[in-house]
């Protein structure tokens, strides 16, 4: 099955059980957006505590945002509470967050959910955390500080995905937002699903799909994925500037100006906005900040908290907003602000820094000259979007291949010596090799796999990189970051390096009967460098 055909069946799936448990959760009607009247907003009661109402707001440009608002039980007017903004994910209805919104409101928060512009009922089209979206969040909170006993000098946002991005985007431009809790979300959007000069295929397939399947894109945004999507190098720099307009990494001096406190939690496999960029962007902040990762992909880390479970990642975004808008003595600032959450044990780990996390590294040599065929997979490779990294979070099964099996003429090889110890990888893999193409374009997928007795090889990180303008037959230098993890290598077991030229995950540059060889020259050897724990 093709990406471009399962992912409406997902979201239609994912869509129906966040309504369901929205329904069953708050015994709100699922359906009170479509059957209430614009001019009338609904209000229901939530358990005997928080009363609920879904109600009209005008975003940026005159349009409708869909939007529900819970207020504290007992609010009389007499007094104002801290309040909390939550934009929607992308392709998720206004009811997303009501099971987070009323234990929030419960604990003495106004909380105003609204579906972002394009999606939905919600007005205007698409924009892709553009300027317009960045606007719509000062308008929500321009609406729940006139209709709400909201207090404007406590004021958050927060978000899984889509949401996450905007929330940091308004970060940058509204000295209002004290607090931001941003989950699955993206620092550098041209560093996620371009990483590498390599198109995401099932990534931008997957937001494509599901954006037409429950929004009305842009033109704007439909040309952005034609031109993505095929690979159009004439459009390289449109792209890329259309990108670092709306990552939040672009506006960082003003997001440390203003000084928001920002929480941002992701998973180790995302296969939208992979860890890397996110890692980045935190060491960057230089406001009160913490840094979750934990295992999964995206959205999958916080997803079972919308459904009103217990969930560690929604836990300690309430206890930042208790301690960042409230002023509770939680203790959540002095914590180690960098948790990590082994993709191997579940275990947590608490460091100072993100540049703290690795105290060794081990060397893995890329000896001699091998050269590989393109256009051909080999068997090695990263999975498919979102489902893999869930079967690595729930059953811990990565995906996996036979080292010794491995068509040689098809991937390159290398392999460390068994390990007497086990060794904890914790970190950014680095890879530096020497390349030599017989064409001017191409592209490599460079894999590390934690290898046991039998040669089963369990894939611990990977990433893309594509190259262009080269001079055929000429050697250049290559530096590639693979994607950073949390992964327990058992004692016994080796580490190895594959390289291939073809991923379903990616779009590949490799020209028809063209070769790749990888070369060690004495005064430049090839290596990979894997970040450990001792």
């Amino acid at each position: 099955m093709t990406p471009s055909r399962m992912t409406p069946r997902v979201a239609i799936g994912t869509v129906s059980a966040a309504v369901l448990a929205a329904t069953v959760l708050t015994g709100a009607p699922a359906t009170a957006e479509a059957a209430t009247p614009e001019s009338a907003p609904t209000t229901a009661t939530s358990g005997g505590s928080a009363s609920l109402r879904f109600v009209d707001i005008e975003g940026d440009g005159g349009i409708t945002l869909k939007a529900n608002v819970f207020t504290p039980a007992g609010a009389d007017g007499t007094r104002r509470y801290p309040v909390i903004v939550l934009p929607t994910s992308w392709s998720m209805p206004q009811v997303e967050y009501l099971a987070q919104a009323k234990k929030l409101a419960g604990k003495g928060y106004v909380v105003v959910g609204y579906n972002s512009r394009g999606f939905w009922q919600s007005g205007g089209e698409i924009e892709t955390a553009g300027p317009k979206d960045v606007a719509d969040a000062s308008k929500v909170i321009d609406w729940a500080l006139a209709h709400t006993p909201a207090d404007p000098q406590k004021v958050g946002m927060a978000g899984v995905s889509y949401g996450a991005g905007i929330s940091l985007l308004a970060s940058a431009f509204d000295k209002r937002i004290k607090a931001v809790a941003a989950l699955s979300g993206w620092g550098d959007l041209v560093g996620s699903i371009y990483s590498g000069r390599t198109e995401h295929r099932q990534a931008a397939e997957f937001l494509g799909a599901t954006g037409a399947l429950t929004g009305r894109p842009s033109p704007e945004f439909r040309t952005i994925m034609k031109d993505f999507l095929a690979s159009n190098l004439d459009k390289e720099k449109d792209l890329i500037a259309w990108g670092r307009k709306r990552s939040p990494a672009t506006y960082l001096d003003k997001i440390n100006a203003n000084g928001a406190a920002i929480m941002l939690g992701n998973a180790w496999g995302d296969s939208i906005f992979p860890p890397n960029q996110t890692a980045d962007f935190y060491e960057k902040l230089t406001g009160p900040k913490r840094l979750e990762f934990r295992p999964g992909d995206h959205a999958t880390a916080e997803g079972l908290g919308l459904f009103g479970l217990p969930n560690d990642t929604w836990t300690d975004t309430q206890r930042w907003f208790d301690h960042y808008l409230k002023g509770a003595d939680n203790g959540v600032d002095r914590e180690s602000p960098v948790l990590l959450k082994s993709r191997s044990t579940g275990a947590y780990e608490g460091y100072r820094s993100w540049k703290d996390v690795p105290s060794a590294q081990r060397r893995i040599g890329l000896d001699g000259s091998k050269q590989i065929n393109t256009n051909w997979d080999s068997g090695a490779n990263g999975g498919l979007v979102i489902l893999s990294s869930m079967l690595d979070q729930f059953l811990r099964l990565p995906p996996m291949t036979s080292i010794p099996l491995l068509p040689r003429p098809l991937a390159a090889v290398w392999q460390s010596e068994r390990y007497d110890t086990g060794q904890r990888v914790r970190g950014t893999t680095r890879l530096h090799t020497t390349l030599t193409s017989t064409a001017e374009s191409g592209t490599a997928i460079a894999y590390l796999y934690d290898v046991g007795p039998l040669g089963l090889g369990k894939l611990v990180t990977h990433a893309p990189y594509t190259f262009h303008g080269k001079t055929p037959n000429q050697p250049f230098g290559v530096d590639l970051e693979l994607f950073s993890t949390a992964y327990d290598v058992p004692a016994g077991h080796r580490l190895a390096v594959v390289v291939d030229t073809v991923d379903p995950l990616y779009i590949e540059h490799n020209p028809s009967g063209a070769h790749l060889t990888f070369s060690s020259p004495a005064d430049d050897p090839s290596y990979v460098s894997v970040p450990v724990r001792d």
